[in-house]
Protein backbone atom coordinates (compact mmCIF):
# COMPACT_ATOMS: atom_id res chain seq x y z
CA UNK A 1 0.00 0.00 0.00
CA UNK A 2 3.04 2.25 0.50
CA UNK A 3 4.35 1.65 -2.54
CA UNK A 4 0.75 1.39 -4.50
CA UNK A 5 0.22 4.59 -2.81
CA UNK A 6 2.99 6.76 -3.77
CA UNK A 7 2.88 5.58 -7.58
CA UNK A 8 -1.00 6.65 -8.08
CA UNK A 9 0.21 10.19 -6.06
CA UNK A 10 2.62 10.61 -8.84
CA UNK A 11 0.09 9.90 -11.61
CA UNK A 12 0.11 6.56 -12.00
CA UNK A 13 -2.90 4.59 -12.82
CA UNK A 14 -2.54 1.61 -10.33
CA UNK A 15 -4.21 -1.09 -9.01
CA UNK A 16 -4.16 -2.79 -5.44
CA UNK A 17 -5.58 -6.56 -5.84
CA UNK A 18 -6.30 -7.72 -2.11
CA UNK A 19 -5.76 -11.58 -2.28
CA UNK A 20 -4.76 -11.89 0.99
CA UNK A 21 -7.70 -13.05 3.44
CA UNK A 22 -7.29 -10.62 6.52
CA UNK A 23 -8.18 -7.96 3.81
CA UNK A 24 -5.61 -5.82 5.53
CA UNK A 25 -4.96 -3.76 1.48
CA UNK A 26 -8.89 -3.25 1.29
CA UNK A 27 -9.07 -2.16 5.02
CA UNK A 28 -6.61 0.42 4.71
CA UNK A 29 -8.26 1.79 1.97
CA UNK A 30 -11.41 2.55 3.55
CA UNK A 31 -10.53 3.33 6.54
CA UNK A 32 -10.09 7.50 6.21
CA UNK A 33 -12.89 9.57 5.96
CA UNK A 34 -10.94 12.61 5.28
CA UNK A 35 -9.40 11.59 1.95
CA UNK A 36 -9.43 8.68 -0.57
CA UNK A 37 -6.74 6.91 -1.31
CA UNK A 38 -5.34 7.48 -4.47
CA UNK A 39 -4.70 3.59 -5.76
CA UNK A 40 -7.69 1.70 -6.81
CA UNK A 41 -8.04 -0.97 -4.73
CA UNK A 42 -10.09 -4.36 -5.41
CA UNK A 43 -10.58 -7.55 -3.31
CA UNK A 44 -10.17 -10.81 -4.96
CA UNK A 45 -9.30 -12.86 -1.93
CA UNK A 46 -11.26 -15.96 -2.92
CA UNK A 47 -10.25 -16.71 -6.09
CA UNK A 48 -7.71 -18.95 -5.53
CA UNK A 49 -5.84 -20.43 -8.32
CA UNK A 50 -7.96 -18.65 -10.56
CA UNK A 51 -6.45 -15.27 -9.54
CA UNK A 52 -4.17 -14.97 -12.32
CA UNK A 53 -7.09 -14.77 -14.34
CA UNK A 54 -9.33 -12.55 -12.80
CA UNK A 55 -6.16 -10.23 -12.23
CA UNK A 56 -5.33 -10.26 -16.31
CA UNK A 57 -9.12 -8.54 -16.99
CA UNK A 58 -7.77 -5.33 -15.12
CA UNK A 59 -4.08 -5.05 -16.90
CA UNK A 60 -5.28 -3.13 -19.68
CA UNK A 61 -6.24 -0.17 -17.82
CA UNK A 62 -3.76 0.35 -15.35
CA UNK A 63 0.14 1.48 -15.34
CA UNK A 64 0.99 -0.75 -12.46
CA UNK A 65 -1.06 -3.76 -10.95
CA UNK A 66 0.28 -4.45 -7.46
CA UNK A 67 -0.86 -7.82 -6.12
CA UNK A 68 -0.94 -8.21 -2.08
CA UNK A 69 -0.80 -12.07 -1.28
CA UNK A 70 -0.87 -13.78 1.75
CA UNK A 71 2.40 -14.36 3.58
CA UNK A 72 2.31 -17.74 2.88
CA UNK A 73 2.65 -20.03 0.01
CA UNK A 74 -1.32 -20.34 -0.83
CA UNK A 75 -2.73 -21.36 -4.38
CA UNK A 76 -2.95 -16.95 -4.31
CA UNK A 77 0.67 -16.66 -4.37
CA UNK A 78 1.51 -19.02 -6.85
CA UNK A 79 -1.77 -17.61 -9.40
CA UNK A 80 -0.24 -14.09 -9.04
CA UNK A 81 2.99 -15.34 -9.81
CA UNK A 82 2.05 -16.67 -13.22
CA UNK A 83 1.14 -13.16 -14.02
CA UNK A 84 3.67 -10.83 -11.89
CA UNK A 85 6.76 -9.22 -13.62
CA UNK A 86 8.39 -8.80 -9.96
CA UNK A 87 7.61 -10.58 -6.59
CA UNK A 88 8.70 -8.57 -3.76
CA UNK A 89 9.30 -10.78 -0.69
CA UNK A 90 9.10 -8.20 2.27
CA UNK A 91 11.22 -9.81 5.07
CA UNK A 92 12.45 -8.28 8.75
CA UNK A 93 15.93 -9.35 9.33
CA UNK A 94 14.69 -12.14 11.47
CA UNK A 95 16.58 -15.46 11.83
CA UNK A 96 12.80 -17.40 11.77
CA UNK A 97 11.38 -15.69 9.26
CA UNK A 98 14.45 -16.06 6.59
CA UNK A 99 14.31 -19.72 7.54
CA UNK A 100 10.36 -19.38 6.74
CA UNK A 101 10.58 -18.14 3.73
CA UNK A 102 12.34 -20.44 1.91
CA UNK A 103 9.01 -21.82 0.80
CA UNK A 104 8.38 -18.68 -1.27
CA UNK A 105 11.82 -19.21 -2.72
CA UNK A 106 10.91 -22.32 -3.82
CA UNK A 107 7.52 -20.74 -5.05
CA UNK A 108 9.25 -18.51 -7.18
CA UNK A 109 11.53 -20.89 -8.91
CA UNK A 110 9.09 -22.82 -9.78
CA UNK A 111 6.74 -19.91 -11.46
CA UNK A 112 9.65 -18.97 -13.36
CA UNK A 113 9.33 -22.16 -15.18
CA UNK A 114 6.26 -20.79 -16.52
CA UNK A 115 6.69 -16.85 -16.94
CA UNK A 116 10.46 -16.60 -17.45
CA UNK A 117 9.97 -12.94 -17.04
CA UNK A 118 9.17 -13.34 -13.44
CA UNK A 119 12.21 -11.77 -11.25
CA UNK A 120 12.63 -12.56 -7.41
CA UNK A 121 13.60 -9.43 -4.93
CA UNK A 122 13.78 -9.50 -0.89
CA UNK A 123 12.69 -6.41 0.12
CA UNK A 124 13.97 -5.85 3.67
CA UNK A 125 11.14 -4.10 6.17
CA UNK A 126 11.51 -3.26 9.71
CA UNK A 127 15.36 -2.75 9.40
CA UNK A 128 16.54 -1.76 12.90
CA UNK A 129 20.56 -0.70 13.25
CA UNK A 130 22.03 -3.64 14.78
CA UNK A 131 24.64 -6.45 14.97
CA UNK A 132 21.98 -8.97 14.30
CA UNK A 133 20.15 -6.83 11.35
CA UNK A 134 23.61 -6.50 9.73
CA UNK A 135 24.58 -10.18 9.72
CA UNK A 136 21.12 -11.61 8.64
CA UNK A 137 21.59 -9.00 5.90
CA UNK A 138 24.93 -11.18 4.87
CA UNK A 139 23.08 -14.32 4.89
CA UNK A 140 20.66 -12.94 2.68
CA UNK A 141 23.85 -12.61 0.24
CA UNK A 142 23.67 -16.62 -0.17
CA UNK A 143 19.63 -16.77 -0.11
CA UNK A 144 19.59 -17.06 -3.94
CA UNK A 145 17.20 -13.93 -4.89
CA UNK A 146 19.04 -10.52 -5.18
CA UNK A 147 17.91 -7.76 -1.92
CA UNK A 148 16.92 -4.59 -2.95
CA UNK A 149 19.45 -1.49 -2.35
CA UNK A 150 16.75 0.10 -1.01
CA UNK A 151 14.83 -0.87 2.73
CA UNK A 152 12.31 0.45 5.07
CA UNK A 153 13.31 1.08 8.01
CA UNK A 154 11.49 0.03 11.52
CA UNK A 155 9.62 3.63 11.63
CA UNK A 156 6.01 4.33 13.47
CA UNK A 157 4.97 6.24 10.45
CA UNK A 158 4.51 3.20 8.38
CA UNK A 159 1.83 2.25 10.88
CA UNK A 160 -0.22 5.56 11.43
CA UNK A 161 -0.36 5.77 7.50
CA UNK A 162 -2.57 2.23 7.57
CA UNK A 163 -4.48 3.17 10.65
CA UNK A 164 -5.61 6.98 8.96
CA UNK A 165 -5.72 5.11 5.48
CA UNK A 166 -3.58 6.99 3.76
CA UNK A 167 0.07 7.08 1.68
CA UNK A 168 2.61 8.27 4.27
CA UNK A 169 3.44 11.28 2.47
CA UNK A 170 0.19 12.45 3.58
CA UNK A 171 1.68 12.45 7.39
CA UNK A 172 3.30 15.94 7.00
CA UNK A 173 6.67 16.89 8.02
CA UNK A 174 6.74 14.05 11.29
CA UNK A 175 6.67 11.20 8.43
CA UNK A 176 9.59 12.93 6.17
CA UNK A 177 12.11 10.44 6.41
CA UNK A 178 9.60 7.49 6.12
CA UNK A 179 8.26 9.09 2.56
CA UNK A 180 11.71 9.54 1.90
CA UNK A 181 12.50 5.91 2.33
CA UNK A 182 9.36 5.00 0.37
CA UNK A 183 10.42 7.25 -2.44
CA UNK A 184 13.28 5.70 -3.13
CA UNK A 185 11.80 2.07 -3.30
CA UNK A 186 9.42 3.22 -5.44
CA UNK A 187 11.70 4.71 -7.87
CA UNK A 188 14.06 1.82 -7.08
CA UNK A 189 10.96 -0.51 -8.81
CA UNK A 190 10.22 1.12 -11.30
CA UNK A 191 13.82 1.31 -12.48
CA UNK A 192 13.45 -2.59 -12.70
CA UNK A 193 10.00 -2.48 -14.27
CA UNK A 194 11.76 -0.69 -17.08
Amino acid sequence: MLLAGTWASAGYKVLVVDSDPQGTATQWSSTSDESVFPASVISLAGMGSKLHREVQKHVDNYDLVVIDCPPSVELQSQSALLIADIALIPLPPSPPVLWGSRGIKLLIEKAEVVNPDLRGFILLNKVKKTALSRDIQELLADFGLQVLKNSLRELTAYEEASALGCTVHELGSSARVASELVDELAQEILDLLK
